[in-house]
């Protein structure tokens, strides 16, 4: 089989998305994000040096905050956890105020040695739902109202189009969204997990699928939830938090405890 040499250079990250469109065969690039990320290991280094480890430690929660935009870079091997860690530890900042960051490192590392002790934990429950529900009481599949960012929820529905539109959504957003797919739709962790590494652009399947176990419950041990106030609390002004915009969540948590999980027994 003879292979067809590819152009390897391109006017616009437009024209690429449109020729990789087309040997895909795939009809829509709208469809394709507009990726914000650069690739390369040069990319990679520019963006390894612009790390404030102790500012992410102060703010890395928030949706505006600090956080490092390595994922795709580390996701793709063009940076390693030891360079990021070491980064850091050289950085001379108190030991202190850089622990969150080197605990986040942990944890992806916790979630690759996971995986690799274990590979059928990715798209199987670990541990039962703490949710007082069987898994039998989950949906299989994603609604197209949650595919098409049309919940009716504007805080969640502006998260959805920024995954849709970039590849990319910030940590905080992320747990958002696989929250209200799984306590509030009721729909397995699964469906959420495999929609998500269909796009983001730093699909990373440990880290993305054992995440969403950690908020389904199913390798946590409760279930992850959250109310308006705390999306409030983290967003910016550019995210509609208004209580008319967003009824299911707006509530305390008392009260979504109630109606999320009516079965759960008390801790």
């Amino acid at each position: 089989m003879k292979l067809t040499p590819q152009p390897t250079n391109f006017s616009s990250r437009r024209d690429l998305i449109e020729h990789v469109a087309a040997l895909a065969e795939h009809d829509d690039t709208r469809l394709l994000p507009e990726l914000l990320v650069q690739g390369g290991r040069t990319a990679a280094q520019n963006r390894l040096s612009e790390v404030d480890a102790v500012a992410y430690g102060q703010t890395r929660n928030h949706l505006d905050g600090r956080v490092t935009r390595l994922s795709p870079y580390i996701r793709h091997g063009l940076v390693t956890l030891n360079e990021v860690r070491n980064l850091a530890l050289d950085s001379g900042a108190p030991a202190k105020q850089i622990e969150k960051f080197i605990q986040e490192l942990g944890w992806r590392d916790f979630w690759q040695r996971i995986y690799d002790a274990d590979a059928g934990c990715l798209w199987n429950d670990i541990e039962p739902y703490k949710t007082g529900f069987h898994p039998g009481d989950y949906a299989d599949e994603l609604p197209q109202d949650i595919v098409e960012a049309r919940t009716g929820v504007a805080c969640l529905d502006q998260f959805i189009q920024t995954l849709l539109e970039t590849g990319y959504l910030h940590n905080h957003a992320r747990m958002y969204l696989a929250a209200y797919i799984v306590h509030w739709r009721r729909i397995k962790w699964q469906a959420g997990a495999e929609w998500f590494l269909t796009h983001l652009v730093d699909a990373d399947p440990a880290s993305n699928n054992l995440s969403w176990q950690w908020v389904a419950s199913t390798f946590s041990n409760k279930p992850y939830f959250f109310n308006l106030e705390n999306v409030a609390k983290f967003s910016g002004d550019d995210i509609n938090t208004e209580p008319k915009h967003n009824l299911p969540l707006a509530a305390s948590y008392d009260a979504l405890a109630e109606k999320l999980f009516p079965f759960m027994e008390a801790s």
